[in-house]
């Protein structure tokens, strides 16, 4: 499960901390079309393969919305190692990527229906992106580090879990503040909600969506099911898309912060996109109310574009 790693981690921390992703980098095959598939015929699309993964993504924006240093830590296959660390720092992040000797660069093919909503569905190939270790950890990482950010793909397997409780027990060792996003609805299902909960013990931030915070609690409504969350997690940030976002702490939501109209064309990252710029933002020394107002704002900006990751400097 070792690998080699391109390093980008060297060097100082910037003014007031870095932030630290840990999470998946994957090979994004989005293909746009419109209307349903057609079964047993070809149906017309757009086809563009794109760097993705829920956590490079968040890095990324991180990265674009704010003046913190960004770092990330992803696994790999060696086809593709050179190509994911090139992307990562042409958008402003300091990659280290293990290189799996065994398993390809995670793939996801993503299906977006090109009608009004933008709607999206996933296939998805992991690779070695749930082939991370806990000896791919090392404390070291952190130094310099004043936020750690945590991809919710780690829990979907046994060796990238084990990797998260050593990450957590470093963090929790030297005070430094964890985010989560829970990542996928279907695959919370699979792990299931108790144990998803117990795993998270000690995270202080939750990002989940409506759908999965509903999920996590067995609430029909976001407002409800953020405020139970949040007797859990002491801040949790229901991600709502169109309907904004909820910012919940104690058991009471204290926020509901309104989206930006946007017209959607790809509804991929939208979450990634809020929470980069809301950690980006909570680096700042802001509160939670304006760091997921700026989250909405990265968010409407996503939705707007194809693929996961932010426009480039200048667009």
């Amino acid at each position: 499960m070792t690998g080699a790693a391109y390093d980008g981690l060297g060097g100082g921390a910037a003014p007031g901390g870095a932030l630290l992703v840990v999470g998946d980098v994957v090979t994004d095959i989005v293909a746009r079309h419109r209307g349903p598939l057609a079964p047993s015929t070809d149906t017309v699309a757009s086809i563009r393969a794109l760097p993705g993964g829920a956590g490079a993504n968040v890095a990324c924006w991180a990265a674009r919305w704010g003046d913190a240093e960004v770092r990330m830590l992803g696994r790999v296959g060696a086809e593709a190692a050179a190509w994911h660390e090139r992307e990562l720092v042409a958008c402003g992040v300091r990659p280290r990527l293990v290189v799996d000797a065994e398993a390809p660069t995670g793939t996801v093919i993503c299906l977006v229906d090109t009608g009004a909503a933008a709607e999206r569905s996933f296939l998805t190939d992991s690779g070695a992106a749930l082939r991370f270790a806990p000896e791919d950890w090392s404390d070291t990482l952190l130094d310099g580090v004043a936020r750690l950010h945590l991809s919710g793909y780690l829990l979907f397997s046994e060796p990238s879990r084990a990797l998260v409780e050593v990450a957590l027990a470093s963090a929790r060792a030297r005070g430094v503040p964890v985010s989560l996003d829970p990542a996928s609805t279907g695959f919370l299902v699979e792990l299931g909600v108790d144990r998803f909960l117990a795993l998270i013990e000690g995270v202080d931030v939750l990002l989940p969506s409506r759908d999965e915070a509903c999920l996590l609690t067995g609430l029909p409504d976001a407002a409800d099911a953020a405020a139970k969350l949040s007797r859990h997690v002491p801040l949790v940030v229901a991600k709502q898309g169109a309907d904004g976002a909820l910012v919940a702490r104690s058991g009471t939501v204290s926020a509901h912060v309104p989206a930006i109209p946007a017209t959607p064309r790809d509804t991929t990252g939208a979450g990634d996109a809020f929470t980069g710029a809301f950690l980006a933002t909570l680096l700042t020394g802001a509160e939670p109310e304006e760091a997921a107002a700026e989250g909405c704002r990265a968010g409407a900006m996503a939705v707007e574009r194809v693929g996961g990751r932010p426009p480039a400097a200048g667009e």
